[in-house]
């Protein structure tokens, strides 16, 4: 990381067809070898699986309330404080909440063998939108670790 100055944050672009910067952002995610129209592909095929398993509802809901329910308040960072290093509970800012939240949603539905991503994200958004499945499971875990990490906060700066 450079100690120079801090990186400018650029305004990601709101998604064509969906007009939604949190689509843009999971496409963003989801792309692999900068091969956005396959990205978008994948992820208008998991708006398409959505609708079919619920077709009252909008997948761009079901999409943010998945995203908040997976998204994690606190985090743990290793401090290295005189040669021992610690795990200090810290409070996540919004962009990287949401940031950690797409990722896992789209890393554990790409470790889901033998389904297409379309599927494996879209069951992953569904049960992240219902309050189960593993990125909720990911999220408790790191509220546990920094739980479990308190005694250590007055470390933080």
């Amino acid at each position: 990381m450079s100690r120079r100055r801090q990186a400018i944050k650029r305004p990601v672009p709101e998604d064509p067809k969906f007009n939604s910067i949190l689509v843009s952002r999971l496409v963003n995610v989801v792309m692999q070898g900068g091969k956005k129209t396959i990205a978008q592909k994948i992820v208008y095929g998991t708006f398409d699986e959505i609708l079919s398993k619920n077709p009252t509802s909008n997948p761009l809901e079901i999409l943010q309330r998945a995203v908040d329910n997976a998204k994690p308040r606190l985090e743990v960072k290793a401090r290295r404080v005189g040669g021992a290093t610690y795990q200090v509970p810290m409070e996540a800012s919004v962009d990287r909440q949401m940031a950690l939240a797409l990722r896992w949603l789209v890393n554990l539905a790409g470790s889901r063998k033998g389904t297409p991503m379309k599927e494996a994200l879209a069951s992953e958004i569904l049960e992240a939108y219902q309050g189960q499945g593993n990125a909720i499971r990911k999220r408790d875990e790191v509220h546990r670790m920094a739980q479990a990490n308190k005694a250590f906060a007055h470390f933080r700066w």
